[in-house]
């Protein structure tokens, strides 16, 4: 099977709280990259859906938007995130320090 992605993915299990604007939530981030993440949480999201992730990674809270792009019910949803300037240049280096101690492990 082919990888449809074109971003390198990465295991995590960083704790997030999300927003949208009909509910919210708690959960972890089970794959995240540069492009997106998958959230673990049993919320009801809907496909299309603005959200707001806040997410703890290396003791620094970081804020990303995205829109859905689907959920499995009771397991969690798929976000492609959307930025803008410093929001992705801080995003970014947070994503080189999990990266590198994910190879030093």
């Amino acid at each position: 099977m082919q990888e449809r992605r074109s971003a390198n993915r990465l295991r995590t299990n960083i704790n997030v709280r999300w927003e949208t604007l009909k509910t919210q939530g708690r959960g972890f981030v089970c794959d995240l990259s540069s492009s997106g993440c998958f959230v673990l949480s049993g919320g009801d999201v809907s496909q299309g859906e603005l959200a707001r992730l806040d997410l703890r990674v290396s003791d620094e809270m970081l804020t990303v938007w995205g829109t859905v792009v689907y959920n499995i019910a009771e397991m969690g949803f798929a976000v492609r995130f959307l930025f803008g300037g410093r929001d992705e240049q801080d995003f970014m280096k947070a994503i080189r320090v999990l990266e590198a101690a994910a190879n030093e492990s």
